[in-house]
């Protein structure tokens, strides 16, 4: 029997509706999952504890770069954590900026729940749903 190591899932949405959706998405036996709703809460994770995987959109509240800053956290606390950005405004600013804190998955709203599996999946976290066969980026 193979071992299954845990897996440290921060997820960062201002929405709560989709925090809390994200939040099931992850809730499984071999995952960790942390909610924050603010930078600020963001950073309180990013200090406590080292994440496999950060899933944070770009905009929280009235910060239009507050998920630039989760990722630039992230990278320095969380180096070899997968992230995924999350956005209603997926032009090429916040594209070069992702990718240039770090991001590996850019994905613009709405997206879809198994499409995020697929990508959590490379990460080696697995999800409550079944991914699709093709991640994107």
């Amino acid at each position: 029997m193979t071992e299954v190591h845990q897996r440290n899932v921060l997820i960062v949405e201002d929405e709560q509706g989709i925090r809390d959706i994200l939040a099931e998405l992850f809730d499984t036996a071999t995952s960790r999952v942390s909610t924050a709703a603010t930078l600020e809460e963001a950073k309180g994770f990013l200090t406590r504890e080292t994440f496999n995987l950060i899933v944070t959109d770009i905009r929280l509240g009235a910060r239009r770069d507050g998920g630039l800053q989760v990722m630039a956290a992230g990278g320095l606390l969380s180096p070899d954590a997968t992230v995924i950005v999350l956005t209603a405004y997926p032009d090429d600013d916040n594209r070069h900026a992702s990718l240039r804190l770090g991001a590996t998955h850019f994905l613009g709203k709405p997206v879809d729940l198994a499409t995020i599996a697929s990508v959590a999946k490379l990460a080696g976290v697995m999800t409550s749903i079944e991914p699709k066969s093709d991640a994107a980026t």
